[in-house]
């Protein structure tokens, strides 16, 4: 577990509006939780860091038999469409960094570990939706560049939320701290 929050950086990934602006994810109450995070974040002077996925205009990064195809082919994945905006709900700050990824992790096709190294980061906390998409391969990715991590469990959510169960409860506290907003938030003070 995180013991303090100095080298800490907040990420809070795929809160875009074509993603969780989904009546599915916005029902389960994740952006509410994903805002509180945030706002504890910042009230710790911990950055914030804004994960989209988008996608050049005619998607060229996207080979015909990547199986990100399929997903891509489920929204406006253009980087100047209104869907790969942060949803209006999490309140982002001018100022903070949103990195732009072409896969499914924070990490591929982006610049996120240039700006984690910029920023001296060795914890990160994560917050997204799909619990089984970005924050499972991304807890994977940064545990494999030896980051500590912390997963908001509540700050988190999927399609499926017995795949969401597992994950939260089974396998990601195999290489991460599990918590809810509420007791990551009352471990900050």
């Amino acid at each position: 577990m995180m013991t303090g929050t100095a080298n800490t950086v907040l990420l809070a990934m795929d809160f875009q509006n074509g993603i969780a602006g989904d009546e599915a994810f916005a029902a389960t109450g994740v952006l509410e939780r994903a805002r509180d995070a945030v706002a504890a974040a910042r009230s710790h002077d911990i950055p914030v860091v804004w994960v989209r996925v988008a996608l050049r205009e005619g998607h060229p990064e996207l080979a015909a038999t990547a199986s990100f195809v399929q997903i891509a082919a489920h929204g406006d994945l253009d980087e100047a469409h209104a869907s790969t905006s942060i949803h209006d709900t999490l309140d982002r700050h001018q100022g903070e960094p949103i990195v732009t990824k072409r896969r499914i992790s924070a990490f591929t096709g982006s610049d996120l570990e240039v700006l984690l190294r910029g920023y001296g980061a060795t914890s990160l906390v994560l917050a997204g939706v799909a619990t089984s998409g970005v924050v499972l391969s991304t807890v994977r990715q940064a545990a494999d560049l030896d980051f500590e991590l912390t997963v908001l469990s509540d700050a988190c959510a999927d399609r499926d939320p017995e795949v969401h169960q597992v994950l939260t409860e089974k396998v990601f506290p195999k290489q991460a701290a599990v918590l809810t907003v509420a007791d990551w938030s009352a471990n900050l003070g």
